[in-house]
């Protein structure tokens, strides 16, 4: 008989869905700057994105390429305001707007990308080395629907203490409706839920 649980099922890359995404990840397909940015240095790199992540990516990118590209489907960034002056600010960033990439091409890594613009759906290529995708995030929580309550996205919605709308069910990490995902708070929210699980048994 289990007395308490522990949801950390965590979240995936959201993915563009083009043709060339699955067949080039790892060779020119990134879905995280900080891990692959050194390996384009000096070279021309794609951003997909317009929200907080993908412009944050974008900036750091620069210490590594030549120049970074972003590509986004409005004409304007989701971003916060300080984030779109400094990328603005920035000369190695420029930006598509109004377009989307419609596939990801080359011989054995990336070497270019295809677009069309959604408002005239003019198609055109554009060389690059790198494609870095930040689209969003789902989290891995099907099998949570109608055993506790989530949020729009989808993610678990705990308090403070990692409890979840279940009794004796509680939740951390990316899977949770959060300001902050990364590794650092994923470890606090896990050691939080591990003691609240404690309690709630001994309880």
């Amino acid at each position: 008989l289990t007395m308490a649980a522990i949801v950390a099922t965590g979240a995936n890359w959201r993915k563009v869905g083009v043709p060339g995404e699955d067949v080039f990840a790892g060779k020119g397909v990134s879905y995280c700057a900080t891990c692959d940015g050194p390996f384009y240095r000096n070279k021309e790199v794609i951003v997909i994105g317009g929200g907080d992540t993908a412009i944050q990516e974008a900036i750091f990118l620069t210490h590594f390429a030549a120049k970074v590209t972003v590509i986004h489907r409005r004409h304007r960034l989701r971003a916060t305001k300080i984030l779109q002056e400094r990328a603005f600010a920035n000369d190695k960033i420029s930006f598509i707007w109004g377009s989307v990439v419609d596939e990801i091409g080359g011989q054995n890594f990336v070497q270019e990308v295809k677009i069309k613009n959604l408002e005239t759906g003019q198609a055109s290529q554009l060389a690059a080395d790198g494609v870095f995708v930040f689209v969003g995030l789902t989290p891995n929580t099907e099998i949570c629907r109608g055993l506790m309550e989530l949020d729009k996205s989808g993610y678990i919605i705990a308090d403070a203490r990692m409890h979840t709308s279940a009794p004796g069910i509680f939740a951390s990490g990316d899977c949770t409706s959060k300001l902050l995902r990364q590794v650092v708070t994923a470890c606090g929210d896990g050691a939080t839920a591990a003691f609240s699980a404690q309690l709630y048994v001994e309880a």
